[in-house]
């Protein structure tokens, strides 16, 4: 809709397509057709005649009838994130990048609250929610800006062939929509386009590797072509070596954005100035201050931006402490990556997971966690994979499976696994998968538990 509606005001010729022709559709293309902008509804698979350019949005994947038909005439096929970096100006304000499996949006808030903190003019945009093309057409409340905080997804950079960050940054990599890009190799080299012209630093994580060892978004930096000069900057949640930062005694330092990075290092910020100060938000913190870093940004602004920061609902969020049991809702967690980081920041479990799996697999979640799981309550449609998974890696951990999909099934739920808990335990919803088979989205999902938490710390209450 946004580069519809731009390129019409540019004076192009548009063309919108969509497949569907319900009600939802249908209100999309009155809106445009008021603008004067042509709908085409119920057909998204041919090319239509004199099209000289294709602009897609995210959910169209790369094998697509329209994008063959498109390679087959010439046709140049872009993304909402191509065009805005093509619509920019001379003057436009430079971007700070960030990707990653999980955590991409909260490194991008956190470092936005970090060049503010600087006295920089600046907005979180992208994959976060924000048209990127208002952006970088100085449109309200837009204008002016000094520097941009970009999320983007695969999907975005699959489509930006000439994107050109100031510095960018992968956060981690772990399997992910795959049934998308085809195969992990296709999605880590998408992931990887956002090194390329990189013009100060490719920010990675030194922590995060594969099997057998591999340093993956390290490697991801050594096959980028970037602009003479740029740097490769780790971060780690161990002692930093030079050129990375990294986490000394509680205190997050620099030793790459110094003068002498093999005998000097800067104080940045403390652990506990992070909300929460869980080990992955931790690599979060370094990313975005690497990147704030870079560019030029004072650490006592790294101090502040950082304790200025909350996170968004529904990743890793306290909602209540009850008979001792703490209820966390990091429903967020729509993957084993995020999932396996949210469960390692606990002690002891009871775990409610399940939902769509998106092709993963979950031996290698549920091998790693199963020392920290005094119980599992499983819902969705894919909640078999898990429980298959547990039976043979964790078989001596009770297992509650919930058959239903009703509107009170995370009521339900959360009953089982207050249930499985004993005081101090943490009852965690993170659950490895995506939501629409029970819900609306993530948000709904993470709605359901905490109100269903809220509803027994009532109960407790009026007991006592």
């Amino acid at each position: 809709m946004p580069a519809a509606k731009v390129l019409h005001r540019l004076g192009a010729r548009v063309t919108a397509v969509n497949g569907g022709d319900g009600e939802g559709p249908r209100r999309q293309a009155a809106e445009l057709e008021a603008l004067g902008i042509t709908v085409r509804l119920g057909d998204d698979r041919t090319l239509p005649k004199g099209t000289d350019l294709v602009v897609t949005t995210p959910g169209f994947k790369p094998a697509s009838p329209l994008f063959q038909a498109a390679a087959g005439a010439g046709v140049p096929v872009w993304g909402d994130v191509e065009l805005a970096w093509r619509l920019r100006g001379p003057d436009s304000a430079p971007w700070l990048a960030v990707t990653g499996t999980n955590g991409k949006t909260t490194t991008v808030q956190m470092l936005a609250g970090i060049l503010r903190a600087a006295g920089l003019r600046t907005a979180a945009v992208g994959n976060i929610g924000v048209s990127l093309i208002d952006a970088v057409l100085d449109e309200e409340p837009y204008a002016g800006l000094d520097v941009l905080a970009v999320e983007l997804s695969s999907y975005q950079l699959h489509w930006a062939p000439s994107l050109r960050p100031h510095s960018g940054a992968v956060l981690n990599l772990a399997p992910d929509h795959l049934d998308w890009h085809g195969s992990m190799e296709a999605y880590a080299a998408d992931k990887g386009r956002i090194y390329e012209g990189n013009q100060v630093a490719c920010v990675y994580n030194a922590d995060d590797r594969g099997e057998g060892g591999i340093p993956r978004t390290e490697d991801l930096v050594r096959e980028a072509d970037v602009v003479e000069g740029a740097r490769a900057i780790g971060f780690t949640l161990g002692a930093p070596a030079p050129s990375q930062l990294g986490v000394v005694e509680g205190v997050l330092v620099d030793r790459a954005f110094v003068e002498n990075r093999r005998q000097q290092a800067q104080e940045l910020a403390e652990v506990l100035d992070i909300d929460p100060p869980a080990p992955h938000n931790i690599a979060n913190a370094l990313a975005a201050a690497a990147l704030a870093r870079a560019y030029g940004v004072p650490p006592a602004a790294v101090r502040d931006g950082l304790r200025a920061f909350r996170p968004d609902a529904h990743r890793v969020t306290h909602v209540a402490t009850v008979d001792g049991v703490s209820y966390v809702d990091d429903s967020k967690a729509t993957n084993t990556h995020a999932a396996g980081a949210s469960l390692a920041a606990y002690e002891k479990i009871v775990w409610i997971a399940g939902g769509l799996a998106k092709g993963a697999t979950f031996d290698e979640l549920v091998a790693a966690s199963a020392p920290r799981l005094r119980g599992v309550v499983l819902i969705g449609a894919d909640r078999h994979l898990i429980r298959e998974a547990l039976a043979r890696h964790a078989p001596e951990v009770p297992v509650t499976d919930l058959d239903r999909t009703d509107t009170g099934a995370m009521a339900r739920a959360v009953a089982e696994a207050t249930a499985l808990a004993r005081p101090g335990d943490t009852v965690l919803l993170a659950p490895a998968c995506a939501s629409m088979d029970m819900f609306a989205n993530y948000n709904a999902r993470g709605d359901a538990f905490a109100e269903a938490v809220r509803a027994l710390a009532a109960d407790a209450t009026s007991e006592q």
